[in-house]
């Protein structure tokens, strides 16, 4: 199994942004690698995912247009990257990676991979 390390987290006033990365035991561009959020008390939503083999990205409705997911498969490291935040982005983020297709990326079942999470809270 791949092992994930998420880094980047903190507190940030609203209109800011933060890089968020992810470092993985492997190669990232062998899985799909996904970004996910948790509010407390609050489900586990899918954010954005970069697709196997660097083939596309997807992102939720709530982040698109004012954050991009990238990596770097040398380094094998997953970024994302938000602008604009607002609080109602303040979350615990989560990268995960495994196989995944167009309609079940967003799903917290799809992977099997998962990190530790790293705190984000914007005021």
């Amino acid at each position: 199994d791949v092992q994930l390390v998420e880094s980047g987290g903190g507190s940030v006033q609203a209109g800011g942004s933060l890089k968020l990365s992810c470092a993985a035991s492997e190669s990232t561009g062998n899985y799909c690698m996904a970004w996910f959020r948790q509010a407390p008390g609050k489900e586990r939503l899918g954010v954005a995912v970069v697709y196997f083999g660097g083939r596309g990205t997807d992102y939720a409705s709530s982040v698109k247009g004012r954050s991009t997911i990238s990596q770097d498969t040398v380094k094998n490291i997953l970024y994302l990257e938000i602008d604009s935040l607002k609080p109602e982005d303040t979350a615990t983020y989560y990268c995960a990676a495994d196989r995944c297709h167009v309609f079940n990326w967003w799903v917290v079942r799809t992977y099997n991979n998962w990190g530790q999470g790293t705190q984000v809270t914007v005021s």
